[in-house]
C-alpha cells in the first residue's frame, strides 16, 4: 500500500481512502453511506478522508457524525466562477446552469487537491464523473483510483458505456432517437431495451451535451472509469447481475460491489409533532409521499399528486420541496387545489422542508410510501416494511422504477403519459394496487435479504477484501 504521509504505510493493514463526490447531496449521500459502512463493524481497518466544498463541510460532517472518529472531512475552497452565485457550494444553492458552473468550480480545485493528496498519501481515491482529472493527479503518488458510480447499474449501463459511441461519432452527434434504443450488448432480458418515453429531448441527450466548453458528462464518466483501477457500485449481483457484467465487459475493469448499503436504523425518537399525528391512525393506514431534497415536482404534477392522495380516502403526509430561494409557503398554496385543505383536514398534511424520513417510514401507522424511485429511498421504504408506489421524475429514476417494479417486483409504478404527466386517478389507482392483498409482490423476500445481518456483513467483508486486493496490486 502507499507509503508516507497519512496513508496506510508499507505493510500496514489499514487502508486510507479519500472520497471526492460531486457537489450535489444526491451524490454526496451514497459516498457518506459507503464511508460509514466501511469504517464500522467488521470493516475495521479502513480510514476515510472526505473532500468537499467548505460551504457544505459542516452539513457533510453532520451526515458522518456516527463515524466521526474514523472519517475526517477536509474543506476545499471554491474559486469564483463568472455566473456562479457567491457562496454557492452545492446544487441546492443554484439553478440548472449553476450546477454546470459548479463543475468548473470543482475543476479549479485541482491544485489544492493535488497538494492534499501529496500530503495525505492515501491508498485509494474514490471519485466520480465531475473530477476525472483526479486520475492524473493521483497516479504519480501511487494511489489507486476507483470510479464510484452513485447510480444503479441498470441506468449506468444504458447511458455511459463505450458501446454508446460504437459508430465513432462524438457524443454531441447522438440524437434522442439514437438514445431511445439500448446500446449494443445491453442485457436482452431487460425491460428497458428502449428508453422510457418520458425521457425526451434535452433530458435524454443531457449526458452527451457540452456546457461552457466543458467535457460532457459522458466524456467525464468514460475518462474517470478508463483512468481508474476499477468501478465501485452500491448494488449487488442478486439485484443487477446482468447489468454489472455488461458494465465490466464494456470497460474491461473489475466492478467492486459494496452491496445496497442498507441504512442504519435511525437514532433517537420521532419528534412529538409527527408522532402524535401519525399515532392517531390505525396500523398501515397512512400514505407517506416524499421525493427527496433535490427532486421538485412541476406545479401541475404536485396538484395532481395531492388530489390523487385525497382520492385514496386514506390519511396521508405529503412532502413537497422547492428550489432554494423559492417562497415555500406561497408555492405550496399555489399547488393546493381550491377547498383542498378543508376537505382533507384531520387526515391530510402537506409539508415543505426536511422531515425525519426513516423515523416516519418505520412508524406503525405508515403503510405506503410514494416516492421518486431514488435507490436509497426505495431501500429505506422496503426495510421499513412499507408498500412502494414509484413516481419517477427524471433521468435514472425511470430506470430504477422499472428495475424495482418490473424485474424485482417490489413496487407499483404510477401510470404516466409519454410527456411524464399523470393524473390524480393514476396516483389513486397505484396506491390502491400497492396496498391491495398481493400488492407487495416479492417485497417480503427482498426485505428479508436487506435486513439479514449476515448477508449485509458479507457484502462489507467482501468489498473490503476486493478493495485491498486492488490497492495491493
Amino acid at each position: 500500500m502507499a507509503g508516507g504521509g497519512e496513508g496506510g504505510g508499507a505493510g500496514s493493514d489499514v487502508v486510507h481512502v479519500v472520497m471526492f463526490p460531486f457537489l450535489a447531496f444526491g451524490h454526496i449521500s451514497p459516498f457518506v453511506q459507503l464511508a460509514r459502512r466501511l469504517v464500522s463493524g467488521e470493516a475495521a481497518g479502513v480510514r476515510v478522508t472526505f473532500l468537499t466544498a467548505a460551504g457544505i463541510a459542516p452539513r457533510v460532517e453532520a451526515m458522518l457524525e456516527s463515524a466521526a472518529g474514523a472519517v475526517r472531512v477536509l474543506p476545499l475552497g471554491l474559486a469564483p466562477v463568472p455566473g456562479l452565485p457567491a457562496g454557492a457550494a452545492s446544487t441546492a444553492d443554484v439553478s440548472g446552469d449553476g450546477a454546470e458552473l459548479l463543475k468548473l468550480a470543482l475543476d479549479g480545485t485541482r491544485p489544492e487537491v493535488r497538494a492534499l493528496l501529496a500530503e495525505l498519501r492515501p491508498d485509494a481515491v474514490l471519485l466520480e464523473f465531475a473530477t476525472s482529472w483526479v486520475c492524473d493527479v493521483a497516479a504519480p503518488l501511487g494511489a489507486k483510483v476507483l470510479y464510484f458510480s452513485v447510480f444503479s447499474a441498470v441506468s449506468f449501463a444504458y447511458f455511459t458505456v463505450p458501446a454508446r459511441l460504437a459508430g465513432g461519432q462524438p457524443p454531441s452527434a447522438l440524437t434522442a432517437r439514437d438514445l431511445m434504443v439500448a446500446p449494443a450488448g445491453y442485457p436482452a432480458a431487460s425491460p428497458l431495451t428502449s428508453a422510457p418515453p418520458q425521457l425526451q429531448g434535452p433530458a435524454l441527450v443531457y449526458p452527451y451535451t457540452s456546457f461552457h466548453g466543458m467535457p460532457c458528462v459522458y466524456d467525464r464518466v468514460v475518462a474517470g472509469v478508463e483512468g481508474s483501477a476499477g468501478i465501485v457500485m452500491k448494488t449487488c449481483r442478486e439485484m443487477e447481475g446482468p447489468y454489472i457484467d455488461y458494465i465490466s465487459s464494456q470497460f474491461g475493469k473489475p466492478v467492486l460491489l459494496a452491496g445496497p448499503v442498507v441504512p442504519e436504523p435511525p437514532q433517537g425518537e420521532l419528534e412529538e409533532r409527527w408522532a402524535s399525528w401519525l399515532s392517531s391512525f390505525p396500523d398501515d393506514a397512512v400514505v407517506f409521499a416524499s421525493f427527496g431534497s433535490e427532486t421538485f415536482l412541476p406545479a401541475a404534477a404536485a396538484t395532481e399528486l395531492l388530489l390523487g392522495l385525497e382520492a385514496t380516502g386514506r390519511p396521508f403526509l405529503a412532502v413537497l420541496n422547492f428550489p432554494k430561494g423559492a417562497d415555500a409557503a406561497a408555492e405550496l398554496e399555489a399547488r393546493a387545489p381550491p377547498g383542498f385543505q378543508d376537505r382533507v383536514k384531520g387526515r391530510g398534511l402537506v409539508h415543505t422542508g426536511w422531515v425525519p424520513q426513516q423515523h416516519i417510514l418505520r412508524h406503525r401507522s405508515v403503510g405506503c410510501f410514494v416516492n421518486h424511485a431514488g435507490f436509497s429511498s426505495v431501500v429505506e421504504g422496503l426495510v421499513a416494511g412499507c408498500r412502494l408506489v414509484l413516481l419517477p421524475m427524471k433521468g435514472d429514476q425511470y430506470f430504477n422504477a422499472a428495475l424495482f417494479a418490473r424485474e424485482l417486483r417490489v413496487g407499483v409504478e404510477v401510470a404516466q403519459r409519454d410527456d411524464g404527466g399523470f393524473g390524480r386517478g393514476d396516483v389513486a389507482d397505484a396506491v390502491a394496487a400497492g396496498v391491495a392483498t398481493g400488492g407487495d409482490g416479492d417485497a417480503s423476500k427482498w426485505r428479508e435479504f436487506f435486513t439479514n445481518e449476515a448477508v449485509q456483513n458479507k457484502f462489507q467483508v467482501d468489498f473490503i477484501r476486493e478493495l485491498k486486493k486492488v490497492v495491493r496490486a
